[in-house]
């Protein structure tokens, strides 16, 4: 596998007017397995109206996905069949054995494949750094605990432009622009009187 970001998450405005564009990032291929094999960011909760992008891209590199099972927990309506690029992909739930960040492929031909699932409304910024974490090919993280962290750095940064907001409402930056540049005092010291030799 290669990695793969189709469509930067980053983009908000090429985002919206690119409806059509998978957002997918990969895991390279290494020597020990990741838990997670990449993320995928939906653009909606719909297995049916999603489901048919992800096998399109992913299955020229997996072989034909020939089943897929998600957590109920974030999908509202898990059908049984998605129709797929001509065949049917049997859709499953698990509720207590699998992650509800969690997506699980599985290709009979290839074995079977861990994507997180970022959630559809995810801030750009937040999902392009799952979509990286996801896709590390180190990666020692589940999904739940890769999002756990996202919502951590989330409340970090903010708690940090709080604080900014408050420090530049009580005149912070503009004390600091004045601070970098002080004011040099003009130098009037009287010279001594001394007369010139002829």
């Amino acid at each position: 596998m290669t990695a793969t970001i189709t469509l930067s998450p980053t983009l908000e405005a090429e985002d919206r007017s690119s409806s059509s564009s998978l957002r997918l990032s990969l895991a390279p291929s290494g020597p020990a397995p990741a838990l997670l094999d990449g993320a995928w960011w939906p653009r909606s909760r719909d297995l049916v109206a999603e489901l048919p992008s992800l096998t399109a891209a992913l299955e020229p590199l997996w072989g034909r996905i020939t089943r897929v099972t998600v957590n109920p927990t974030h999908w509202p309506a898990v059908p049984r069949k998605v129709p797929v690029a001509g065949h049917v992909v049997k859709v499953g739930w698990f509720l207590a054995e699998q992650d509800p960040h969690e997506l699980l492929l599985l290709s009979y031909r290839m074995g079977r494949w861990n994507l997180l699932v970022v959630p559809p409304r995810t801030d750009p910024a937040s999902a392009a750094w799952l979509m990286a974490a996801a896709s590390d090919p180190l990666g020692t993280s589940t999904a739940s605990r890769l999002m756990e962290q996202a919502a951590r750095l989330r409340t970090v940064s903010e708690s940090d432009r709080a604080v900014e907001a408050v420090w530049d409402s009580e005149g912070g930056h503009e004390a600091r622009a004045r601070a970098a540049r002080p004011r040099i005092p003009a130098v009037t010291a009287a010279l001594p009187y001394r007369p010139m030799a002829r």
